[in-house]
């Protein structure tokens, strides 16, 4: 186990909560677990979502398989280009994948929405938004001093660069 784990077992009423989002449409709570339990290759985290939130845009990973659990609420799973009703007790399939596979989880019912987030950790990982037309490419990079040990870029493809711009 990390470093970080205090013991194999934590409560959803004992984690730390942080707020996500952009403080518009995209608002939630998210509670971490993977690494206070001692997982290194399995991701896992909490989500609170108020009602007609959402806590992440419509999204595709290439290179990671999520799965949800609802835990609390209803909703609207976005998957690729259908709309699927979610409530309590559902579980979630987003593999690995583009557009097709994107996903996003809406809270359109009223009251708070709960659900288990829990992912594969494959680095380096690239992920596209369909709706905006961007991509973000994340790694964290070996060693802790360069750029605190972290690698993201969001961007569009039409920012892309010839491979030989700007070599001497």
């Amino acid at each position: 186990m990390s470093n970080e784990t205090k013991h194999p077992i934590v409560n959803l009423a004992d984690l730390e909560l942080v707020s996500g989002g952009n403080g518009g449409a995209f608002q939630s709570q998210l509670g971490r677990i993977g690494g206070l339990i001692g997982l290194g290759k399995l991701g896992m985290m909490l989500t609170i979502v108020e009602p007609g939130k959402k806590a992440y845009p419509h999204h595709a990973h290439s290179a990671n398989d999520e799965a949800f659990v609802i835990l609390e609420g209803e909703g609207i799973y976005r998957f690729g280009t259908e709309e699927f009703p979610i409530k309590a007790g559902d579980i979630l399939a987003a593999p690995a994948g583009g557009p097709e596979v994107a996903h996003q989880i809406l809270n359109t019912g009223s009251v708070t929405m709960k659900y288990l987030g829990i992912s594969t950790k494959v680095e380096p990982e690239i992920v596209e938004y369909p709706d905006s037309g961007k991509f973000a490419a994340v790694a964290r990079l070996k060693g802790e001093s360069f750029l605190s040990g972290e690698f993201v870029h969001i961007g569009r493809r039409t920012d892309s660069y010839d491979y030989w711009d700007g070599e001497a």
